[in-house]
């Protein structure tokens, strides 16, 4: 009877330790399901923001609106996370830009437009003038978040999927989980409010819309969406496809080559590329796009001559040609299909847009309407005779106020 006494002591004196240790090393090694970790990147005095702000008036007067809202300094973090593409776990990164003052803040997530370097997507290149201007948003007020993509930071080893919604979306929305898991444990203090605002302008146009759409339908309870802006994105692919097919030059053949490159990969359509494209560029493209070459230097390994660039048979029977049933499929299946929104949305453009055409947007508008979106929730503003570079800052700084203006009613 004693022996049992001390067996039992024994084992209560063990069981108290066990889950004592076992308390003690889940408070100090939390277990993460998205959050892998997280790096101070860069940090900005709001002194430095304000005098870098003034300084891009002189070339940007409409950057003067925004200087009122700045409000504190900002630090920036790389966050590494994990995520799915085509069904395979990966790691994926990029920038969670805070105020410097620790607090609760909504959220803010940026998604940029095209780019094939990795060595400047937003986690490898914090500094670039680009990104910082997007970072300096956290000082007024936002958790600023801005995804590599996949394909590029921390994922570079896989193509990256673009223009291709689900893997898109699905690690936007994991970053988000990311970050909130993080909290105020690993980014300095800060809390993230759910309310999330959403910009973006080209590819980063189009990514905000798929975007904004799966937040409202797919992620109601998880999410609180409060509003998006959209600039310049290319939201009907098929049909800016078979827009372009009808001219004789593009300016742009790296976005087309980008786009039937990563429809290859990831087996968008079941065409080879040999198919699509004509002879040597069939060949050259899949090196082209190994994150080491700029959008101009791949320009220099294509063509601007549509009849040079896509096979005579692909221009003439790309619309109704059963040989080509998949490729029509994979762009419908990745452009967003308008729908009612109950969210706030602008959409925004140059009306001299010569990469993607702001019949795009004009369409697209008139189409969300159609869907049954208010007039009231569902707006518009066209920059008269801007092209797609010249409207990316005038797009943003209207649709920065536009969001800032949703956020402080």
């Amino acid at each position: 009877m004693k022996t049992n006494k001390h067996l039992l002591r024994l084992l209560l004196f063990i069981l108290i330790a066990a889950v004592t240790f076992s308390s003690c090393k889940k408070d100090d090694s939390p277990e993460y399901k998205y959050f892998v970790s997280s790096t101070l990147a860069a940090s900005y005095t709001e002194t430095y923001i304000n005098s870098m702000l003034g300084y891009a008036v002189s070339s940007y007067p409409e950057l003067d609106d925004l200087q009122p809202f700045i409000g504190d300094g900002v630090n920036v973090y790389k966050i590494v996370y994990k995520t799915q593409v085509n069904g395979n776990n990966i790691e994926a990164s990029g920038l969670v830009s805070v105020p410097s003052k620790p607090g609760e803040y909504p959220v803010l997530s940026f998604q940029n437009g095209t780019n094939t370097i990795n060595d400047n997507c937003p986690s490898e290149n914090p500094y670039s003038i680009d990104y910082q201007l997007v970072e300096y948003i956290a000082s007024m007020g936002f958790v600023v978040v801005i995804a590599d993509y996949p394909g590029f930071g921390s994922s570079s080893d896989i193509p990256h999927p673009y223009l291709i919604a689900d893997p898109t979306t699905g690690s936007i929305v994991d970053m988000f989980r990311a970050a909130t898991e993080a909290g105020d444990a690993k980014i300095n203090g800060v809390k993230i409010r759910n309310e999330y605002y959403l910009l973006g302008y080209s590819q980063g146009g189009w990514a905000t819309m798929t975007l904004h759409k799966a937040l409202e339908i797919n992620y109601p309870l998880e999410f609180n969406l409060a509003g998006s802006v959209c600039g310049a994105g290319p939201y009907d692919m098929y049909n800016l496809l078979l827009g372009i097919g009808a001219l004789s030059t593009y300016p742009m053949p790296s976005y087309l080559g980008y786009i039937i490159n990563a429809y290859s990969e990831y087996d968008q359509f079941s065409n080879p590329v040999s198919d699509i494209i004509k002879e040597p560029y069939a060949t050259r493209l899949g090196s082209l796009y190994n994150g080491n070459l700029s959008l101009g230097e791949i320009n220099n390994q294509l063509t601007t001559s549509i009849p040079g660039l896509f096979k005579q048979e692909f221009i003439s029977g790309f619309s109704s040609s059963s040989s080509y049933s998949t490729v029509r499929q994979g762009l419908i299946r990745n452009s967003v299909s308008p729908w009612n929104t109950q969210k706030p949305v602008l959409l925004v453009h140059g009306s001299g847009d010569t990469h993607v055409s702001v019949t795009v947007t004009e369409t697209f508008y008139n189409a969300m309407i159609n869907a049954g979106t208010s007039t009231s929730l569902c707006t518009k503003m066209i920059f008269p005779d801007l092209d797609h570079g010249d409207a990316v800052i005038p797009c943003l700084t209207e649709g920065l106020k536009f969001l800032i203006n949703l956020r402080d009613q």
